[in-house]
């Protein structure tokens, strides 16, 4: 295949993937996850008002490998939802746009999704 003879156009050539942008991909993620996420909470709200058998076999399939594997999926989706908007709430209020600190809240928005989330689904599975 032939190179074509005209230049490519300049953001294509200096272009760098960031953080930020992936989450911001992300956050669009977790927003869906977690509609998903409320459908499973409901579930798990109905059986507990349908009775005990019902409330018990929901119980029993959340505390299985598969069912702490999903909240771990929704607690992660949840802390990160939340924390990179706080991180958005302090960019409507202007603060934050530097590189350095875009970055550095980028980094925090994940490290404290990974803490957070674990903590609580360790909690709820004890």
């Amino acid at each position: 295949m032939a190179t074509p003879s005209r230049p490519l156009s300049p953001h294509l050539q200096i272009y760098r993937w960031q953080i930020s942008n992936t989450l911001s991909i992300l956050h669009r993620v977790s927003g869906a996850l977690l509609a998903v996420a409320f459908v499973a909470f409901s579930i798990w709200l109905i059986s507990a008002a349908d009775g005990v058998r019902s409330y018990e076999f929901v119980t029993a399939l959340l505390r299985g490998p598969l069912g702490v594997a999903v909240l771990l999926g929704f607690s992660a989706a949840f802390f990160f939802h939340l924390l990179n908007g706080i991180r958005h709430l302090f960019w409507d209020a202007g603060m934050g746009f530097e590189r350095r600190q875009s970055r550095v809240s980028g980094w925090l928005v994940l490290a404290g999704t990974v803490v957070l989330s674990l903590g609580a689904t360790l909690w709820v599975i004890k």
